[in-house]
C-alpha cells in the first residue's frame, strides 16, 4: 500500500483539478466569469496559506528576476487565464472544455521551445500534433458559440503555458507560496472587476451559498489539488506523477456527463483517443545528452540523491526534500532531463535521441 500511496495522491489531485471545469459550469449560472474567477483563486489562496506560511521566505524570493516571473505568472495564469476559460465554459460544453484543457500541455511546450530555450524532439512534435488534432475534432466546424468557446479556451491555455514557464523559473518560492501569491492577488483583482461590472453582490443577484461553493471549489480544485500533487510527486518522481495527473481533463469529461448531465458526443470520444495517444508520447519522451552546469547560487526545493545537489546535511537522509539557499559548483554529466531550474541550456549542435 505504501508504494501505491504517492500515485493515489497524484490521482486524487487530478480528480480534484478535473472536477473544477464541470462544477464551475454549474456556478456560472449565477456568477459572472470575472467574479467566479476571483472567488476560485481566493479559495485556492486560503487553502494553501498554512503550507505557504510554514515554508518561510528565502531572501532569494525578493530578487528582481523572481519577482518578475511571479508577476508574469499572476497576470497570465491568475488573471487572464481563468477569465478566458470561464468565458469559454459559459459558451461551450463542460465535457469539451475539459478536453480542450489538454492543449495547455501543447501551449507550454511551444512557448518553452520558442522563448525559454527548451529543445523538442520528433516525439514531442508528434505528440503536440495529436493533442491539437483532438482539439480540432472537438471544435469542428468552428461555428457559433462552440467555435468561440474553443478560441477562448485555447487563449486560456496559452496564458497558463506562460504561467507554467514563468513558475518553473522561480527559485525562491515553494509551489504553495507561488499559488498563495497568485491566488490572493489575482483573486482580489478579478473579484473587484467582477463586482464593479455587476454593481456589487446584491445587484449581481447571487447568494452567499454560491460564494461559499466557489471558495470551496477553488480551495479543493486549485489549492488542495496542488498540495496533494506536490506530496505525491516527491515520492513518485516528476515523470510518473505528471503521467498520473494528465488524467485530470478526462475526469472532468466524465463528471460533465454524470454530474452536469451533458450528452456524450462521438467527437468527444474521438478527441479523447487522439489526446491520450499524444499525451502518452509526450510523457514517454526522453531528452539526453552531455551538458555542463555553470556555478550558481539559488533557493528551491531539492533532494540530495538527484545528481545535482552534492552538499550534505548530517541530520537529513539524501531522499528528504527540503529548501534552503545553496551553491552549485560547475558540473558536467549526462542523463535524461527536462528544462527545469538546472537545465535551461542551449542545444546548438546537440541532438535528441
Amino acid at each position: 500500500m505504501a508504494d501505491r500511496s504517492p500515485a493515489f495522491l497524484c490521482l486524487l489531485s487530478a480528480l480534484l483539478f478535473g472536477a473544477s471545469t464541470p462544477l464551475a459550469k454549474l456556478l456560472l449560472s449565477g456568477i459572472s466569469p470575472f467574479t467566479l474567477a476571483g472567488l476560485l483563486y481566493l479559495g485556492a489562496a486560503i487553502a494553501v496559506a498554512p503550507n505557504a506560511y510554514r515554508a518561510g521566505l528565502s531572501p532569494a524570493a525578493f530578487r528582481a528576476g523572481n519577482m518578475g516571473y511571479l508577476l508574469g505568472a499572476i497576470v497570465f495564469g491568475g488573471i487572464f487565464g481563468p477569465v478566458l476559460l470561464l468565458k469559454g465554459l459559459d459558451l461551450g460544453e463542460a465535457a469539451s472544455v475539459s478536453l480542450w484543457l489538454n492543449l495547455e500541455t501543447v501551449a507550454t511546450s511551444l512557448l518553452a521551445w520558442a522563448f525559454f530555450r527548451e529543445d523538442m524532439g520528433a516525439r514531442t512534435w508528434a505528440a503536440m500534433i495529436l493533442v491539437t488534432a483532438g482539439g480540432v475534432v472537438l471544435a469542428a466546424p468552428f461555428e457559433g458559440s462552440a467555435g468561440m468557446a474553443a478560441v477562448l479556451v485555447v487563449l486560456a491555455c496559452f496564458c497558463w503555458g506562460l504561467d507554467n514557464n514563468y513558475t518553473a523559473l522561480i527559485d525562491g518560492l515553494t509551489p504553495s507560496q507561488s499559488t498563495f501569491a497568485k491566488g490572493l492577488v489575482a483573486g482580489c483583482v478579478n473579484l473587484a472587476i467582477g463586482l464593479k461590472l455587476e454593481g456589487g453582490m446584491e445587484q449581481a443577484g447571487f447568494s452567499g451559498g454560491a460564494v461559499i461553493a466557489a471558495l470551496v471549489l477553488g480551495g479543493l480544485s486549485y489549492g488542495a489539488s496542488i498540495s496533494l500533487y506536490i506530496r505525491g510527486a516527491q515520492d513518485l518522481g516528476a515523470a510518473r506523477s505528471q503521467m498520473v495527473f494528465s488524467t485530470a481533463p478526462f475526469f472532468g469529461l466524465v463528471i460533465a456527463w454524470v454530474v452536469v448531465g451533458e450528452t456524450a458526443l462521438l467527437a468527444q470520444f474521438a478527441a479523447a483517443g487522439l489526446m491520450i495517444l499524444g499525451l502518452g508520447l509526450m510523457l514517454r519522451g526522453q531528452h539526453i545528452h552531455e551538458h555542463r552546469h555553470r556555478a550558481q547560487f539559488h533557493t528551491h526545493m531539492h533532494r540530495h540523491d538527484d545528481g545535482h545537489h552534492n552538499h550534505s546535511h548530517d541530520d537529513l537522509p539524501p531522499s528528504h526534500r527540503h529548501s534552503h539557499p545553496h551553491d552549485h559548483e560547475p558540473l558536467s554529466h549526462m542523463h535524461p532531463h527536462r528544462p527545469d531550474l538546472h537545465h535551461r541550456h542551449d542545444h546548438d549542435g546537440e541532438s535528441q535521441p
